[in-house]
């Protein structure tokens, strides 16, 4: 089997493309016309995106069942300086899939009294490169963009959390939260029937949660596939405007989405022209600093590290599109 037919077949699932459009046709309608080639881009984005979505949650669920708040953070507790900052980015990869449900977490971690610029890693990490994007990706954009993605993003989430720790700002964080004790409670042992019970449960509690903006997402894609002019994409996000990054970065903050919902609309836009790394950009800024998780933060944290926070945030998001437009001819 080679590495094609598991890319276009397997995770791209193109042979389902070719089926809906044939039963389309079948029915008598022009996949080729604006209404058709909508439905088809809809249906097909859809169904691959929500399979994709079920059976990598299952899987990173029933890896995450090994890594309760608990041990996340004894094992982070472990390491010191930027071996902690790097041990919870990664740590980030195998946890929740948007900030929002990352913010509870990064409570969690801080009252406990973890270090201020690893938990900050960790809440950089996990809504921008789990383990779920970097396979969607892969089935939409390829391995090279994936592993380039995954690495510069955890190189963003690493530097920024040890920016944080270096400036000092522990007296940033609201007072109830250092208030908290932190209770020191051993992992429970889960036998393998409730992992996989576990795991279960966190697909429909989250296709649950998800799935509107999903159907949001994909919607939004198929207008911009069809109904869009080729040139207005180009013109705005293309190669010939230098602020385009900055400009897909902006308008992505005040979207609330996670990876599921915003790759159909990166997808539609690199379709029409605009550049890889623009249409990257656009994703970790709606994952990453949506608006709704940072009223949510700022109930953790004060304006002035609520702010660094952002500005880290923005600035190696924006260096992280600029270097995907410059390599774009390279891994694409």
């Amino acid at each position: 089997m080679n590495g094609d037919f598991i890319m276009n077949q397997i995770l791209g699932m193109k042979w389902l493309n070719g089926l809906i459009g044939n039963l389309l046709s079948a029915l008598g309608m022009d996949t080729a016309g604006m209404i058709g080639g909508s439905i088809q881009f809809f249906l097909y984005d859809v169904i691959k995106i929500t399979i994709l979505l079920c059976v990598l949650i299952y899987l990173i669920s029933y890896i995450q069942s090994y890594f309760p708040p608990e041990r996340s953070k004894k094992i982070m507790g472990k390491f010191h300086g930027i071996w902690a900052n790097c041990i919870a980015a990664l740590l980030g990869t195998v946890t929740p899939f948007c900030s929002c449900s990352s913010i509870p977490l990064f409570i969690g971690f801080t009252s406990a009294g973890l270090p201020l610029g690893v938990t900050f890693s960790f809440l950089i990490s996990s809504p921008m490169v789990d383990l779920g994007s970097m396979v969607l990706l892969m089935s939409i954009f390829g391995p090279k963009v994936a592993v380039i993605y995954v690495v510069l993003g955890l190189v963003v989430a690493v530097l920024g959390g040890t920016i944080i720790e270096r400036f000092h700002m522990e007296e940033q964080v609201e007072e109830f939260i250092r208030r908290v004790s932190a209770v020191d409670i051993d992992s429970p042992s889960l036998s393998q029937k409730e992992r996989l019970l576990y795991a279960k449960d966190q697909v429909l509690e989250t296709l649950k949660k998800v799935f509107p903006y999903i159907l949001l997402g994909v919607g939004i894609g198929a207008i911009i596939h069809n109904w869009i002019p080729e040139s207005w994409v180009v013109t705005i996000l293309g190669s010939k405007n230098p602020l385009g990054v900055i400009l897909a970065t902006i308008i992505g903050i005040p979207m609330y989405a996670d990876i599921f919902g915003t790759i159909p609309i990166a997808e539609a836009l690199l379709a029409k022209g605009a550049q890889l790394g623009t249409v990257l950009a656009f994703m970790m800024g709606v994952t990453t600093l949506s608006l709704p998780s940072m009223v949510m933060l700022r109930k953790a944290i004060k304006p002035k590290l609520l702010v660094v926070f952002m500005a880290i945030c923005t600035v190696g998001i924006i260096a992280v599109g600029y270097i995907f437009n410059l390599l774009q001819g390279t891994i694409l």
